[in-house]
């Protein structure tokens, strides 16, 4: 199966709540990554929030979006899932359940209220989930003596790519994630900028992404 360059999605979930003339709609944001893990997680929403009057959900299943899926679970047509997964699909997001419980309030919001509440709930949950961005890259392990160690971290930082992990022995050896596309020009760099003295091995293929300033790798 081709893997695809890059993608976005749920690192961590998050819930998050706005309210709307006493209505409340809270907002649930998950990974997920099949079809069956969003519907096992919209049954147990359901279960927990069974006296609420709505519970509304959109998700976005696959690395290219492959499987989208929305419900108004009620609410007057299109003023809800599908505004939800509007939400999602602009944000490119993928691997991603969105469920909105809503609490009605006693008064009633009209369509383009419903379309703000449903949209707003989402945002919010957004808000409070953290978002990596997954590049795919070759991790490369790099060895070389401490004269050769200065001119590597230099080349790495021009580019923005940052090692996760690196150990002084008799010789440095810098693990580090480079995208796909560079990774032959970084060899080369790397090789012409300490003459032929580091030793590159290309471990393997897998995504990386930084989250919270920390650079993270991904076997999926």
């Amino acid at each position: 199966m081709t893997m695809v360059k890059e993608y976005r999605t749920i690192y961590e979930d998050g819930i998050g709540e706005i309210v709307e003339k006493k209505s409340r709609f809270i907002c649930h944001i998950f990974h997920v990554t099949t079809q069956e893990e969003a519907e096992a997680i919209l049954e147990k929403i359901r279960k927990e929030y069974w006296d609420a009057s709505h519970n509304c959900y959109a998700y976005c299943i696959g690395k290219k979006q492959e499987l989208m899926r929305c419900s108004d679970d009620g609410e007057p047509a299109q003023t809800a899932g599908r505004p939800m997964l509007d939400i999602l699909i602009n944000q490119n997001l993928c691997d991603v359940l969105a469920v909105v419980t809503r609490y009605f309030g006693g008064t009633l919001l009209g369509t383009g209220g419903l379309v703000r509440a449903y949209s707003g709930a989402v945002k919010q949950g957004l808000l409070e989930s953290v978002i990596v961005d997954k590049k795919l890259a070759d991790l490369l392990k790099i060895t070389v003596d401490y004269t050769g160690i200065g001119k590597i971290q230099y080349l790495l930082g021009q580019e923005g790519f940052s090692p996760t992990d690196t150990e002084y022995g008799e010789n440095v050896v810098v693990t580090v994630p480079i995208p796909i596309e560079e990774t032959k020009r970084m060899q080369t760099a790397i090789m012409e900028g300490t003459n032929g003295r580091a030793q590159m091995e290309q471990l393997k293929q897998m995504y990386y992404g930084e989250v919270n300033g920390e650079i993270l790798l991904f076997e999926d």
